[in-house]
């Protein structure tokens, strides 16, 4: 089977290093997923999406002269992210659905809380440390 620019194939993931993972393709090549491709959210630890032995969908992104393949797990999925309504992961994968966005009044409202709080506790601890013994003079 010819590795093609833009085809979708299945592979498994056979390593996995902190700048992405590496997927077997059909016919014994392998390709390498760049973190950045693995989901349509910042990944930090590509550990918590991945892992070796998953079996993948990947959409080859380029195939470069010394025979590196560039692939993308994101651009493979027919819906983005946001519209797909699959309940359950497939076996082998983790269920890290990013949850819903919020509006800018529920992350607004979320730091107005968190800045009276931590206002609150700082409040707090410098006050007990102004009145200790030398508010008694006498």
């Amino acid at each position: 089977m010819s590795i093609e620019v833009g085809s979708k194939l299945q592979g498994k993931v056979t390593g996995i290093t902190n700048f992405g993972a590496f997927v077997e393709l059909p016919g014994g090549k392998t390709g390498l997923v760049h973190i950045s491709e693995v989901a349509d959210n910042y990944v930090k630890d590509i550990n918590n999406h991945l892992s070796v032995g998953d079996e993948v969908t990947v959409k080859v992104l380029n195939v470069e002269n010394d025979g590196k393949i560039g692939l993308s797990i994101k651009k493979a999925k027919d819906q983005p992210a946001s519209s797909s309504s699959s309940s359950s992961p497939r076996k082998g994968q983790r269920n890290n659905r990013a949850p819903r966005p919020e509006s800018f009044e529920q992350k607004m409202n979320r730091f107005l809380k968190d800045s009276e709080d931590r206002l609150a506790s700082l409040k707090k601890h410098t006050e007990s440390k102004r009145g200790g013994r030398g508010a008694r003079r006498g």
